[in-house]
């Protein structure tokens, strides 16, 4: 069975960091395209981080870049996102996705080029 489940999500205050974790199952990440999705009330899902499929490539909006790491682990299937310098506007749902059918034309950083989803984890940010 196909299945991605995030964890790590919490309550941090603002300069603080936090780790999220995405368990895979069903398929490998290792050969995958995936990809870090946050969404707060009211807006819509923007991507804050993606690996390539051969893992040698990482990208990350502007509101990320220098704060948020995206790594792979393949022995245990499962890709991570450290969030460094935690700010108030970060506190979000946190959703893991996964490109498991690649083909055409895509942007990596945009929730429709991804087909598989968790059901995400919390993140709250105190100033």
């Amino acid at each position: 069975q196909v299945q991605l489940v995030e964890s790590g999500g919490g309550s941090v205050q603002a300069g603080g960091s936090l780790r999220l974790y995405c368990a895979a199952s069903g398929f490998t990440v290792s050969n995958t395209r995936m990809g870090w999705f946050r969404q707060a009330p009211g807006k819509e899902r923007e991507g804050v981080a993606t690996i390539s499929s051969t893992g040698t490539t990482t990208a990350f909006p502007d509101s990320a870049k220098g704060r948020f790491t995206i790594s792979r682990d393949s022995t245990k299937n499962t890709v991570t996102l450290q969030m460094d310098s935690l700010k108030p506007e970060d506190a979000a749902m946190y959703y893991c996705a996964a490109r498991r059918f690649p083909g055409g034309s895509y942007s990596t950083l945009t929730a429709s080029s991804y087909d598989t989803w968790g059901q995400g984890t919390q993140v709250t940010v105190v100033s």
